[in-house]
């Protein structure tokens, strides 16, 4: 339901989905701490197999820096592997060290592998095979040239690649846009100028791109400010483009688009976590959450939605108290519903989601606002998610809201609207490893149960 290796973080990712139906993740792994510095504690892929998307194995380190003097001696970051003849090839971010003020001077490298499992990679070269061009891209102090994705050209039996970029013609903390380049080979890059450059965005990274069933094409961009993603659509590769606003909410970040188990597309992104496991933690590097249905429909903006393939990893209906949950209930009016209340001996809300005609927001202890929107319509139905200190909310079963919650205990939902308060039923998620830190648990503090276990009584 979530994951990250044991004792780590996942920030930026890719799926590899195999002949065998089963799963590849490749991440980028790092230490919990405040003071991060991707340049030194970022320096390694990590890898997980799953069979569902949902229940993931750590499978130790795939990928590292490159020696002294190279153009990736520094840090490797974001990458994407993919199918190439017999075994695979994968383009990655390469950083080779800092300008004079600090900033990361970053390339994209090239490596190969005989095998298809994510492992054994060797690089092309000593060099990278793709660089920011000065005519259109920044190069220097705030440059941005990482995050590289590949397809397959649309017009011609080449390559294309989309990059994360910073357009030289914008004002620096508008420049964020999406660079691209065409190959023949893979190894030798022609730079053009930019494919989407917003003219509002201060970075724009981890793009994707994504053929749809009728030829057309899906990017999505994650927007450095607003720690979400947005989606473009186009007829071919060229464009022109079209903004189709945000796909996901703040803290759903770096998604990738796969094929589900069942065939249908699901995105998967990264969420973030909290320093020190306390509301008053600072935001860090987090873990990968489990997947959203992708929806695309001709004349509307694409859309995420629950996902049915969770439905096994969910129990039967109970009015229970468990930590981690998924309930639903149906919205004629305001309504509020209390998911955790205060210490032992207060009923106050810890933790709540509140639904006021298109205002929706997650609250945390003393009604301070966690997370909110304003939605497009009335929603008839909400649906909400609980794993460990990680909130969810659907609306009509559209992804509209994320938020981070370590206080409180866990009590029986429920709502509360102008008619009074009444139980709501929940069914208990099975987690895939319980003995993993994947989701963290909400400890109430010690119970006469507890207490007593652990020999304090």
């Amino acid at each position: 339901m979530r994951y990250a290796p044991p004792g780590l973080c996942v920030n930026d990712f890719d799926l590899l989905r195999h002949a065998d139906g089963t799963y590849t993740v490749l991440h980028l792994q790092g230490p919990w701490t405040a003071e991060f510095d991707h340049l030194r504690m970022e320096t390694s892929y990590g890898r997980a197999t799953s069979a569902d998307l949902v229940h993931w194995e750590p499978q130790g380190t795939a990928f590292g820096n490159g020696l002294p003097g190279r153009f990736d001696q520094q840090a490797v970051w974001t990458m994407h592997a993919f199918p190439h003849g017999t075994g695979m090839a994968m383009l990655y971010t390469a950083v080779s060290g800092l300008t004079p003020d600090g900033w990361p001077l970053q390339s994209v490298g090239l490596a190969y592998s005989e095998r298809t499992d994510g492992t054994g990679w060797r690089r092309h070269g000593a060099g990278p095979v793709a660089e920011a061009d000065p005519r259109w891209y920044r190069t220097g102090e705030r440059m941005g040239w990482r995050d590289p994705f590949v397809v397959r050209d649309d017009e011609s039996d080449g390559w294309v690649m989309v990059v994360c970029a910073a357009d030289v013609s914008l004002p620096v903390e508008v420049s964020g846009c999406v660079a691209w380049a065409t190959s023949d080979d893979l190894e030798h890059w022609t730079v053009h100028p930019p494919l989407v450059s917003p003219g509002d965005v201060d970075e724009l990274e981890c793009p994707v791109l994504e053929r749809l069933d009728d030829g057309s094409w899906l990017l999505l961009g994650s927007i450095g400010a607003t720690r979400g993603f947005e989606a473009w659509t186009a007829p071919r590769l060229r464009g022109p483009w079209t903004r189709r606003g945000p796909l996901g909410p703040t803290g759903a970040y770096a998604p990738r688009v796969v094929a589900a188990p069942d065939g249908s597309r699901v995105v998967l992104h990264t969420t973030p976590r909290r320093v020190g496991l306390t509301d008053t933690g600072d935001r860090c590097r987090g873990m990968l959450a489990q997947p959203k249905s992708l929806v695309v429909s001709a004349g509307s903006a694409p859309c995420l939605e629950w996902w049915p393939g969770l439905e096994t990893w969910l129990g039967e209906e109970t009015y229970d108290a468990p930590l981690h949950a998924v309930g639903h209930v149906d919205v004629g009016g305001r309504i509020e519903v209390v998911l955790r209340a205060e210490d032992p001996g207060n009923d106050r809300a810890a933790l709540a989601v509140a639904c006021d005609g298109k205002d929706l927001r997650v609250t945390g202890p003393g009604g301070r606002v966690l997370a909110q929107t304003v939605l497009s319509s009335l929603p008839g139905a909400l649906r909400i998610l609980t794993v460990g200190e990680y909130v969810e909310v659907y609306a009509d079963d559209a992804f509209v809201l994320t938020a981070l919650c370590y206080s409180g205990r866990p009590v029986p939902w429920t709502a509360v609207t102008g008619n009074g308060a009444s139980p709501v039923p929940v069914r208990p998620i099975r987690l895939p490893a319980p003995c993993r830190d994947d989701a963290s648990a909400v400890w109430p503090g010690p119970t006469a149960t507890t207490a007593a276990a652990a020999g304090l009584r």
